[in-house]
C-alpha cells in the first residue's frame, strides 16, 4: 500500500465501531495492521473484513495467510520489528525509518491515539537502543559474506586469498546491498565489475567507488543485464523489484553461472537452476541457515525484554488510573454528603468548628486511600495476570470509563486461522505473509 491507501485504509478501520486506533506498516515483504480495539472477536472481524472489502482478496484466503498478536505480544513484535530482528537481513535499518513514516501517517490522517502513540514511541526507543548497544548493524554485511562463503564452497578448489580471480561478476542493483556485495567481489579478487541499476547514475557512482579501491568497473543499462549475463561468471542481485530480475529464460545455454541473490523478495527465480549450468545462493535459505546457527541476538533480546517490560508496567498503571481517579471522586462525594448531613443535623455549629471537622474528615480519608492506591498502582504495574483496574471496580461498586477485555483460550478463533500469544486485549497487530514463509503459531 501506498502513502494514500494506508490513510484511508486506517480511516475505514477506525470507523468500525470496536476499532478506535489503526495504524498500518507496508513494505516490499511486511504488511502489518496495529489497532487499538475494544473487543478480540470483533476487532480482528473488522481488519479483515476492510482488508478483504480494500483488496477484493477473499476472506477465506486472506486468514490462511493472517496471524494474530495481541496485548504484550503485539508491542514485542513492533519492537523486535523496529530493531530490524525480524527482517530477512538481520539488523537493517531502513525499517525503524518505515515504521516512523507509517506512524507520522497515521498521525497526521488522525488515526492514531494515545495507545498507539505509547507503543510506537517504545518501538522506535527499542529500534535505537538495539542498533546503539549491540552489533546488530554489521549483521546485513555478515549476511553478504556469509552468502559468497556459500558461493564459494559450491565452485569448488579455489585460491583460499583471491576465490574471485580471473572472474568477472554483474552486480545487479546500487543500494546499501549491492555496494556491501561490490566490495565484497573486490575483496575477494574479482576481476572486474559489470553494474547495473534502473538509474544510470547511480550506477555510476557505485562503479566509481569500485574503480577508486582498484577493482576495474564498468556499467551496463538494467534493460541490457540479459546481455551481460553472457559474458560473466558471477551475478549478485540486490535491487528489492517486485518482479523477477533474471528469470529462466535470461540464463544462457551451456555457460557456467554462479547467481546470488540478496534480496527480499526475490529477485531471481528459482526456475534458474532447471536444465542449465546455473548455481543459485538466495537469502531466504542462507536467512534459515544463519538463524539455525546463531540462536538469535542475546544482548537485543534482553533489550526487548527489558523494553517490554517497562513499557507494559506503564501501561497498566495507566489502565488502573482511571480506577484510582474514579474510587477518589466517589469517596470526595461521600465527604461533601456526610458534611451537608452533619451540617444540616448541628446548625449551631460554629463555622470555624465546621471547617475544622470538614478538614480533619478529609484528612483521614485521604490517609485511608493512599496506601490501597499506591499498592494497586505497584501490583498494577509489576503484574500481567490480574486486571487491578477489575478488581477495584468490583471491590467498590465502581463503573470505569474502559475496562479490559479478557479471553480465555477456548474463545480464541480457531487455531488453523488465527494464533494468538497472550489472554488480555489492548494493542493488536494483524500481518500477512507471503505464502512461502507463512509462520505456524504459539
Amino acid at each position: 500500500m501506498d502513502g494514500d491507501a494506508k490513510t484511508h485504509t486506517a480511516a475505514e478501520l477506525i470507523d468500525r465501531p470496536s476499532l478506535s486506533e489503526a495504524m498500518i506498516v507496508s513494505t516490499c515483504n511486511r504488511f502489518e495492521v496495529y489497532c487499538t480495539t475494544s473487543s478480540f472477536h470483533t476487532g480482528v472481524s473488522d481488519v479483515v473484513d476492510v482488508l478483504h472489502r480494500k483488496s477484493g482478496v477473499s476472506v477465506e484466503t486472506l486468514r490462511g495467510c493472517l496471524y494474530v498478536r495481541y496485548a504484550d505480544a503485539a508491542a514485542e513484535h513492533l519492537m523486535v520489528v523496529s530493531a530490524g530482528m525480524d527482517s530477512m537481513v538481520v539488523g537493517e535499518q531502513q525499517i525503524i525509518g518505515q515504521v516512523r513514516t507509517a506512524y507520522q501517517q497515521a498521525t497526521d490522517a488522525g488515526t492514531v491515539g494515545p495507545k498507539l502513540h505509547s507503543l510506537v514511541q517504545a518501538a522506535l526507543h527499542t529500534g535505537k537502543r538495539v542498533h546503539t548497544e549491540t552489533d546488530i548493524d554489521t549483521a546485513g554485511a555478515s549476511m553478504v559474506s556469509f552468502a559468497f562463503e556459500e558461493a564459494i564452497a559450491q565452485l569448488g578448489p579455489v585460491d583460499i586469498h583471491q576465490p574471485f580471480a580471473g572472474r568477472t561478476a554483474l552486480v545487479l542493483g546500487a543500494g546499501a546491498m549491492a555496494s556491501l556485495a561490490a566490495t565484497q567481489l573486490g575483496r575477494l579478487g574479482i576481476d572486474e565489475l559489470v553494474v547495473a541499476n534502473r538509474t544510470r547514475e547511480r550506477a555510476e557512482r557505485l562503479a566509481a567507488h569500485a574503480r577508486e579501491a582498484g577493482v576495474a568497473a564498468r556499467v551496463v543499462d538494467f534493460a541490457d543485464r540479459r546481455l551481460a549475463l553472457a559474458e560473466v561468471d558471477i551475478a549478485v542481485s540486490a535491487t528489492g523489484a517486485q518482479n523477477f530480475t533474471i528469470t529462466r529464460t535470461d540464463i544462457p545455454s551451456g555457460h557456467p553461472l554462479m547467481l546470488i541473490d540478496l534480496s527480499m523478495p526475490r529477485d531471481i527465480d528459482d526456475a534458474v537452476t532447471e536444465g542449465t549450468m546455473a548455481t543459485l545462493v538466495n537469502i531466504e535459505r542462507l536467512h534459515a541457515i544463519q538463524r539455525e546457527d546463531q540462536g538469535g541476538d542475546g544482548a537485543a533480546l534482553r533489550i526487548v525484554a527489558e523494553e517490554l517490560a517497562d513499557y507494559s508496567s506503564a501501561q497498566r498503571v495507566k489502565d488502573v488510573a482511571p480506577a484510582v481517579t474514579a474510587l477518589r471522586r466517589h469517596a470526595a462525594e461521600l465527604i461533601d454528603t456526610e458534611l451537608l448531613r452533619l451540617q444540616g443535623r448541628t446548625p449551631d455549629m460554629a463555622d470555624a468548628e465546621f471547617a475544622e471537622v470538614a478538614n480533619t474528615v478529609r484528612r483521614v480519608v485521604d490517609k485511608l486511600l493512599h496506601q490501597p492506591t499506591v499498592r494497586v498502582k505497584k501490583l498494577a504495574a509489576e503484574s500481567g495476570v490480574v486486571s487491578y483496574e477489575s478488581a477495584l471496580q468490583e471491590l467498590f461498586g465502581l463503573t470505569g470509563e474502559s475496562q479490559s477485555v479478557r479471553v480465555e483460550l477456548s474463545e480464541l478463533p480457531d487455531a488453523a486461522t488465527l494464533t494468538t500469544e497472550t489472554a488480555t486485549a489492548a494493542n493488536t497487530s494483524i500481518e500477512t505473509l507471503r505464502p512461502q514463509h507463512q509462520t505456524q503459531g504459539v
